[in-house]
């Protein structure tokens, strides 16, 4: 029986030393988890689970109920949880690289391969203290949606009269910089609530997710060309970082880059299924013609990198990387 009692001592001290040994990540998620993109981030973290069994879990505390989407990012920086799951645009003062991503005409696959990802968890690393994990559902484009049809000038261009046009720090070059609008700032937790009391009739969004939010209830048409790319991704605080295992960070370093281009695959199919869908629902699709097309896109794009290049130039790093970072996640 004493030998019995030793064994199972010795056991419990055993189990107890693993689950010591295993390394344990609190994490947390910028939208709720109805949504797509959260859907695809607790994906990546059953992987990670799955795979890391015994090395490294993730543990997800929950989303903006928990900390508050526009929060997270400190929260990462300042160790108040390890990761987040959120749009480099919420910490775009600090990072204002992160642009190359908003106005990438390509996708995470692209720049992963080419050294762009690694280049850009490198500035997360010197300006935020912060690792750059992975760019998870890239690729996938905004539009411009809207409850009362929208007006063209003679040109063709959009005319933006009559437009209360909600807006975040992603699309706030674009709208106010070429389209001249003064948008109203909210959350997307708000935007459903503006949208049925009137307080804004138009928004962007990305070309996934309007079901998901319920915000097709509302909005009858979408604007055509679209623009931009999706800036999701995971940071993780840069001394919990190295203080992992090796063994633990090649799984989660391995996990995100295969979740990078399956996410960037699955959503690229998934976003047309969508779009059509909401136009087999009603939804009505205004599209700008010839040059104003090409000018309405192109703006996009311009006023996004020279918003980049103005906020670059305010940090010690100064333009730095600027050249590079449009090569390396641009098709060009």
């Amino acid at each position: 029986m004493k030998k019995t009692a030793i064994t199972f001592s010795v056991l419990a001290a055993m189990a107890s030393s693993q689950a010591m040994a295993m390394d344990q990540i609190t994490a947390v998620h910028a939208f709720p988890p109805s949504l797509i993109y959260t859907q695809s981030f607790l994906e990546f973290v059953d992987k990670v689970n799955e795979r890391g069994e015994g090395v490294v879990q993730i543990n997800v505390r929950g989303g903006p109920e928990v900390i508050g989407l526009s929060e997270q990012p400190d929260a990462v920086r300042n160790g108040v949880v390890d990761m987040a799951y959120t749009a480099a645009s919420f910490y775009a003062g600090t990072v204002p690289e992160r642009d190359a991503m908003v106005a990438s005409n390509t996708n995470a696959i692209y720049a992963r391969e080419n050294g762009g990802i690694d280049l850009l968890n490198e500035i997360h690393q010197q300006k935020m203290g912060t690792y750059y994990l992975g760019w998870f559902d890239s690729g996938v484009s905004y539009n411009l949606y809207t409850i009362d049809e929208p007006k063209v000038d003679a040109e063709g261009n959009l005319s933006i009269s009559g437009l209360r046009l909600r807006s975040n720090p992603v699309y706030d070059a674009f709208f106010q910089d070429y389209l001249g609008a003064q948008p109203i700032s909210l959350p997307t937790t708000d935007v459903y609530a503006a949208l049925e009391r009137g307080v804004v009739n138009a928004t962007g969004w990305t070309q996934i997710g309007l079901k998901d939010l319920n915000w097709d209830r509302f909005l009858n048409y979408r604007v055509d060309p679209a623009f931009f790319s999706t800036d999701m991704g995971v940071i993780v605080n840069l001394n919990k970082w190295n203080q992992l295992s090796e063994e633990a960070q090649q799984i989660l370093q391995e996990v995100a880059i295969e979740h990078e281009r399956e996410s960037a695959e699955k959503l690229e199919e998934r976003s047309l299924e969508q779009q059509a869908q909401l136009e087999a629902d009603g939804i009505q699709v205004i599209t700008l013609e010839g040059e104003a097309s090409q000018r309405y896109a192109d703006a996009a794009r311009d006023a996004t990198w020279e918003r980049m290049r103005r906020q670059m130039e305010r940090h010690p790093m100064g333009l730095e990387h600027y050249d590079e970072l449009l090569e390396k996640f641009n098709d060009l």
